[in-house]
């Protein structure tokens, strides 16, 4: 099943649904958000939760997308309270781009293993641990609120100083936390987590700064469990031109960790097992249009897409205006 939020003509939220059929509105549900909140406060799962509140009037779902009437798949209500946080070399090709940008050389001339590289091969080691076994963790790095999430064919806006604008082809599991700070998948969902990658090429040390940008999820949530092999396309337009095209892979079969183990390595935290939060997380990838020296500009137009999650993911980009800030005291 996909579940996705539309905006009808009346400026309201709606959840729809589909399986294997037409998208249909979700009797009485509010939003992605109360419904997951539903499900984790009764104990019913989400898709029994969705079959009893039933399906009503049948929606065109691409013609919501034409018409910029398609929300991010899930938010809150309180957008300080969603969380968009990543892993890192969880790909089983993930390593030779990122090998690349941080090459180390010793004195003589030799190559050193690099950061990400002892990363890569820890992940090959120990990511997949024995069921009831905790692997090694994980890279990770945290891209912001739910202030920087941009809604499915909404734009992607790259800071005036950011060095690169490239997009990352993803899946991401999005959650809820329970009243008693448990956590609950609610699904998987396209991604774009957008990145500076020049930025993060000057000095390993600028991976924050590089990942401190917009992302885009969604359009639609797959609730149940992830394909262990997803093959996907990312695709970027420029002028309604092909300008870059590549194949991605995901899903446990081309992975190095599990998704069980990337997730225990995040929600360890107690601070991301607050009640009512939203987390979106996503799991990494091996494929980026700056691994092929493409440099983006403003007004292409970057599209995910992979056939077990629905309508493909797009998103233009826009560069910001530059901002000078300057503080005052109090």
């Amino acid at each position: 099943m996909l579940i996705s939020q539309i905006l009808d003509d009346a400026e309201t939220i709606r959840v729809v649904a589909r399986n294997g059929g037409k998208t249909r509105i979700i009797n009485g549900a509010r939003s992605v958000y109360s419904l997951a909140m539903e499900a984790a406060r009764t104990g019913v799962g989400l898709v029994a939760l969705i079959e009893r509140k039933g399906l009503g009037e049948a929606v065109d779902l691409d013609a919501a997308y034409k018409k910029g009437r398609l929300l991010s798949p899930i938010n809150h209500p309180d957008p300080a309270h969603l969380h968009l946080t990543g892993t890192g070399l969880t790909h089983l090709g993930s390593a030779a781009t990122r090998d690349s940008m941080h090459k180390k050389l010793s004195a003589d001339g030799e190559e050193q293993l690099t950061d990400s590289m002892k990363m890569f091969r820890m992940g090959l080691e120990g990511g997949k641990p024995a069921k009831g076994q905790i692997g090694v963790q994980p890279e990770w790095f945290y891209k912001g609120n739910g202030t920087m999430a941009v809604a499915p064919g909404a734009a992607l806006l790259s800071p005036a100083f950011a060095k690169d604008a490239g997009e990352e082809p993803e899946v991401a599991g999005i959650y809820v936390i329970g009243d008693d700070g448990a956590p609950f998948r609610v699904g998987f969902t396209l991604s774009n987590e957008f990145s500076d990658h020049v930025t993060e090429r000057v000095n390993y040390l600028f991976l924050a700064h590089s990942k401190l940008r917009n992302a885009s999820f969604g359009p639609e949530i797959l609730i149940g469990d992830l394909p262990a092999d997803i093959r996907g396309t990312s695709r970027i337009y420029r002028d309604n031109e092909v300008l870059w095209e590549k194949p991605f892979l995901s899903g446990e079969a081309n992975m190095s960790h599990t998704i069980a183990n990337l997730e225990h390595h995040h929600f360890k935290y107690a601070a991301f097992r607050q009640p009512g939060d939203v987390h979106v997380h996503m799991f990494g990838t091996a494929t980026l249009s700056f691994a092929d020296g493409i440099n983006t500009e403003a007004g292409d137009v970057f599209e995910i897409g992979a056939k077990d999650f629905g309508l493909p993911l797009r998103n233009p980009l826009e560069i910001e205006q530059p901002v000078k800030v300057a503080v005052k005291a109090l």
